[in-house]
């Protein structure tokens, strides 16, 4: 007899055990880099909750250890945003792909899992709840939670709640978790992460406080925030066949033009009759009748349809050139600071822009010999990791600096800005851009742009320079000159010394086009041997 088959063991499991077991995808693979991860995850939420909704946003940050003998870390990110329904905070903090960011709008976070993955990660290393403190503008309560995952559920544990009436107009979320961390080499990675942010935030009053004992202050040097972004329907483009099958199925229309005209943006009532002739679909029909092959005819009509309109831009949040300028200035104070926002483009559907800001100078540190200092971002979030594999990277090494009149090393720093309601990232980790040529483009030229006012600032700047070379060198003879005319004009006394002085100051300012108080001070420094 033959050997009875093995039986497989078949089951399903939650959203929450399948990011227990595979952390790794989300960034949360080791305790230094979990450690950089929980505080991006809190920081991104805080943001979006102030800037996207027009507050100037007060962040505090605060990593401190949580334990004596074991390397455990408390960190805690409190902001004065919108804050959350306290009927919502279970769930928002409790079941992991559950998120307000579902919907077609530039965010800094996309999934709604990177905060519920920190704190799954907190209850398998340290086994401590997750505490969050929150209040809307509109509520007369303060309301509290302490929580935790139920891996096997993917659904919230309420350990305790509770509320109190405010005693000032706070609104806001604290949350405050407890993970296994390595501080001291991650570190360098989380201040490297929050001066970044700092840079494209100079409309944020940002306090850091680490386990050291320090407290580095980023203050709000402008008022102006970026436009916040709209929710937006998709884009024909971008359409696929399970997207068309959810928008029939999902959807209350009457016709299938009807559901053309609501369902997607840039199809109104003529362009929809043409792409239902093309498919050989009667406008009448009602959507719940179309069978899927008859939608997968409709969705490849629509992908070869030359005649739609670019995607619009309101669902994205460009930071805008003086945001980036002034972020730039205020870490960096440099002599020359320039920015450029490109215009709208798109990808498959999706509308992206490009911004580039380049600092020269002042307290800039020095670049590397092979390339100008890159500063990544994407959405608004700092890129640290995977540099060598981003597209920006690959563009930034490829432009001959040369031309621009930068010698490197040089005091340079390179700021590349790309916002869109699908950033095309290499991996979920979110920390490298994929090589998109429509994107290639644009960042090439959006450096160009910003690079060829560099070479103009340069350039003016060697002329200058030149020119108080030719001051010094004609200067340091007008004391000798004017000792000499006055022995030879028998002025012992040196009455004439002064007038022959001035006309031939006069004389050198006339030559190099330098001020007349610029090479006084020149000749004064030669007559005292400076």
């Amino acid at each position: 007899m033959s050997a009875a088959a093995p039986t497989e063991r078949y089951r399903a499991i939650s959203p929450a055990e399948f990011f227990y077991k595979y952390r790794e995808i989300a960034g949360f693979s080791n305790p230094v880099r979990a450690l950089y991860q929980a505080v991006r995850e809190l920081v991104e939420n805080a943001l979006d909750a102030t800037d996207s909704h027009g507050i100037l946003p007060n962040i505090k940050i605060i990593i401190e250890k949580a334990d004596e003998n074991r390397e455990f870390y408390r960190v805690t990110v409190e902001d004065n945003g919108i804050g959350l329904p306290p009927h919502v905070v279970p769930e928002a903090f409790g079941r992991v792909l559950f998120s307000s960011k579902y919907i077609l709008r530039q965010t800094r976070g996309m999934f709604g899992l990177g905060a519920k993955v920190a704190i799954l990660y907190g209850q398998m290393t340290t086994g401590r709840p997750v505490e969050v403190i929150t209040s809307q503008p509109n509520l007369k309560r303060i309301y509290y939670f302490k929580l935790r995952i139920d891996i096997n559920k993917n659904e919230p544990i309420i350990i305790e709640r509770g509320s109190w009436r405010k005693n000032r107009d706070w609104h806001g979320t604290i949350v405050s978790m407890t993970l296994e961390g390595d501080w001291s080499r991650a570190k360098q990675r989380i201040k490297d992460y929050i001066l970044r942010t700092a840079v494209v935030t100079p409309y944020a009053n940002i306090v850091f406080m680490t386990p050291d004992g320090e407290i580095y202050y980023y203050e709000r040097v402008i008022d102006k925030l970026p436009r916040p972004p709209k929710e937006v329907k998709p884009h024909p483009y971008g359409v696929d066949l399970e997207l068309m099958k959810r928008i029939r199925d999902n959807g209350s229309f009457s016709t299938v033009k009807e559901m053309l005209m609501k369902s997607f943006q840039g199809i109104g009532n003529v362009t929809a009759s043409s792409l239902l002739e093309i498919a050989g679909i009667s406008p009448d029909l009602n959507p719940k009748s179309l069978s899927d092959k008859q939608l997968l005819e409709l969705v490849n009509v629509m992908k070869n349809y030359k005649r739609f309109r670019s995607p619009t831009s309101e669902a994205l949040s460009p930071l805008g050139e003086e945001v980036i300028k002034a972020g730039l200035k205020r870490i960096y104070d440099p002599e020359f600071v320039e920015a450029v926002t490109r215009r709208p483009s798109a990808y498959q559907g999706h509308p992206f822009i490009v911004e580039v800001g380049i600092a020269y100078g002042g307290k800039v540190p020095l670049s590397s010999d092979k390339y100008p200092t890159l500063l990544r971002y994407a959405n608004k979030i700092p890129l640290l990791y995977d540099e060598g594999s981003d597209v920006t990277t690959d563009v930034v090494k490829g432009i001959s600096w040369d031309q621009y009149l930068v010698k490197l090393p040089a005091p340079i720093i390179v700021l590349v800005h790309i916002c869109s309601t699908k950033v095309p990232f290499k991996g979920v980790g979110k920390e490298s851009i994929a090589d998109v040529k429509e994107i290639r483009n644009e960042v090439r030229l959006a450096i160009q742009e910003v690079a060829r006012k560099l070479r103009t600032y340069l350039s003016k700047k060697l002329k200058e320079e030149e020119k108080k070379k030719r001051v010094v060198s004609l200067a340091k003879y007008v004391p000798e000159v004017v000792r000499a005319l006055t022995i030879i004009l028998g002025d012992g006394h040196g009455a004439k010394a002064k007038m022959l002085e001035e006309k031939l100051v006069e004389i050198v300012s006339l030559r190099t086009g330098i001020p007349k108080d610029e090479v006084y001070k020149v000749v004064k420094s030669v007559e005292i041997g400076v």
